[in-house]
């Protein structure tokens, strides 16, 4: 199964530890449904995404983000929270890369491509610190099992019964906490994919891993705020084994990056 990744296994509470990642939200403005994505701020109105966060199924007609390491959850008592009542920030525009590509090969590298997005916030965030950007090729300078944060807020926990919507058979429980964990990237023969890195999530060795709810969110360099590349999917359903991560710092990703309000 490929599937996009929506919170990090194996995990501790981040709490102050990564204040410029942020929880998005977005809303189709006719169901209730609210598609949930992580990003991380790099300039006062700027915060770097997955480009599939910005092209939700049913599309978008509002959209939020909170750097609130325990944001509220938004739907309650079935009905829809207005998320401006919780303190959230208003996007006023989203944009996905102008190669972005989701659904055509069906190859386990080639059926997604350029999965990098931009939000641009309705106000300037100036009391909190920034993610910073990769020189470019960074990711081919690193040796296989270098060390990588990973931080997201993505769901905690899966319930399974019978008559548990909306499989009729499990759910996924998303708490709205941010979460971080340690990884490692992985890589056949030592050489990286142009566009993709590969994440461990082995917990038995210690190790974290995104699911759901975690798109967008950056895979940093360990111990740096340094963002290497964003959330981007998995090969299994159970948010198991092997992750990929979209890389940013190629010259293209990197020029249209830029071409915003840095």
């Amino acid at each position: 199964m490929i599937g996009s990744a929506y919170a990090i296994k194996n995990g501790a509470p981040d709490g102050d530890e990564h204040p410029y990642v942020y929880w998005i939200a977005t809303w189709d403005g006719v169901t209730q449904y609210i598609y949930l994505g992580t990003g991380s701020l790099i300039a006062p109105t700027v915060v770097l995404t997955a480009g599939h966060i910005t092209q939700p199924p049913g599309g978008i007609a509002m959209a939020w983000v909170s750097f609130d390491p325990e944001t509220e959850w938004l739907i309650k008592d079935g009905a829809m929270v207005d998320p401006n009542s919780l303190g959230s920030i208003p996007v006023v525009s989203t944009h996905a890369h102008t190669s972005y590509r989701m659904g055509g090969d069906r190859g386990i590298t080639n059926w997604i491509t350029h999965d990098v997005g931009i939000l641009i916030l309705g106000e300037a965030i100036v009391s909190l610190p920034t993610a910073v950007l990769p020189s470019a090729g960074l990711v081919d300078t690193l040796r296989m099992k270098q060390g990588v944060d990973l931080v997201g807020y993505g769901v905690q926990y899966q319930i399974r019964g019978k008559g548990i919507p909306p499989s009729d058979n499990w759910a996924w429980i998303h708490l709205g906490y941010r979460y971080s964990a340690t990884a490692q990237l992985i890589a056949g023969e030592d050489v990286f994919s142009d566009e993709f890195m590969r994440i461990t999530a082995n917990p038995a060795q210690g190790k974290g891993g995104t699911t759901f709810g975690d798109s967008g969110g950056p895979i940093l360099l360990a111990g740096t705020n340094t963002v290497l590349g964003v959330c981007s999917w998995g090969t299994n359903g159970n948010c198991a084994g092997v992750s990929y991560e979209q890389r940013i710092d190629s010259p293209d990703i990197l020029n249209w990056i830029n071409s915003f309000p840095l």
